[in-house]
């Protein structure tokens, strides 16, 4: 026999199942105390309940909306993440909900919370992910002010090239913000957009190289050699020039990508490429790599009397 230890929680009432509700909820259809403490139930924020496992971002946004106001909605951090854009890694993880709400309602706080109050106009949000959050176009402006210039542009470049998201649609958004936080930040990144970019490391690279004054670099473009011949798809390069430029993530590590790599610069190099490799680390320090570059630029312009 089992034990009052050991016997499985007492189904909630059929209103308050599969999903998150507000411990005032709960004490309206009867609920007590001691079962919204129950080990069937998590506690994601103060005063809500979610069934325990479900740890979606969608259900946790969903939790921290219930005990709000219906014009609160998900943005910045939280609907970058909704709408599946690249972000830092110590943004990616974050478990900290933010939500924007119109100016006049209080933001909201508390544990694992970021409240914004904001102007929010109707078209800057909508339901897509099942949950009233900030459209892509919102949420580029939204997070301006929490990334850097490339980190910036990598969204954008990635906006553009994978969500159907246009350049006027983005430059629409911005000139809405007149005076809105990062709005430099912001026209600087619609200057620098190029949907021909595949990662947003190759956008935040070609970033590093235009703002130190250096021509911007063609993107992902295919090497072809003497005799025309498919040589290599360059990440970043100047094809007149024959500069190559490519960033090595850590996936580079493996064997099989080691040995196709060197493959892949023999190549390029028997045709008379110069060939330039940029980690993680010239990212966070670049100057070393910009010496480099325009070694190399300087070098090929001599050699062709430019």
């Amino acid at each position: 026999m089992l034990s009052s230890m050991s016997r499985p929680p007492r189904p909630l009432p059929p209103e308050l199942q599969g999903g998150s509700f507000t411990t005032a909820q709960a004490r309206e259809v009867g609920v007590s105390r001691r079962r919204t403490r129950a080990s069937d139930l998590q506690t994601p924020f103060h005063g809500i309940r979610l069934p325990a496992g479900d740890i979606s971002l969608v259900s946790a946004c969903r939790a921290r909306l219930a005990s709000l106001t219906d014009r609160a909605v998900i943005s910045h951090v939280t609907a970058a993440r909704l709408h599946d854009l690249p972000l830092p890694p110590a943004l990616a993880r974050t478990r900290v909900v933010h939500i924007s709400v119109p100016a006049g309602i209080r933001a909201p706080g508390g544990r694992r919370t970021s409240g914004h109050q904001t102007a929010l106009a109707a078209e800057d949000f909508d339901s897509r992910h099942g949950i009233a959050c900030t459209t892509p176009e919102r949420t580029f402006c939204d997070m301006a002010p929490l990334l850097s210039l490339g980190q910036l542009v990598a969204i954008g470049d990635h906006l553009i090239r994978n969500c159907g998201v246009t350049r006027p649609s983005l430059a629409a958004a911005v000139e809405v913000r007149r005076n809105s936080r990062g709005r430099n930040r912001l026209r600087r990144a619609l200057q620098l957009l190029d949907e021909g970019a595949e990662s947003p490391k190759e956008s935040e690279l070609r970033v590093i190289i235009v703002e130190a004054g250096l021509p911007a670099p063609l993107c992902n473009r295919n090497a072809l050699g003497a005799d025309r011949r498919f040589i290599a798809r360059i990440d970043l390069s100047y094809p007149d020039l024959k500069i190559a430029i490519e960033y090595e993530g850590d996936h580079h590590r493996g064997k099989s990508q080691w040995r196709a790599d060197i493959a892949r610069r023999r190549r390029l190099e028997a045709e008379g490429w110069i060939y330039l490799s940029v980690t993680q680390a010239d990212l966070v320090a670049p100057s070393a790599f910009l010496r480099d570059l325009r070694t190399a630029i300087d070098r090929r312009l001599a050699e062709i009397g430019r």
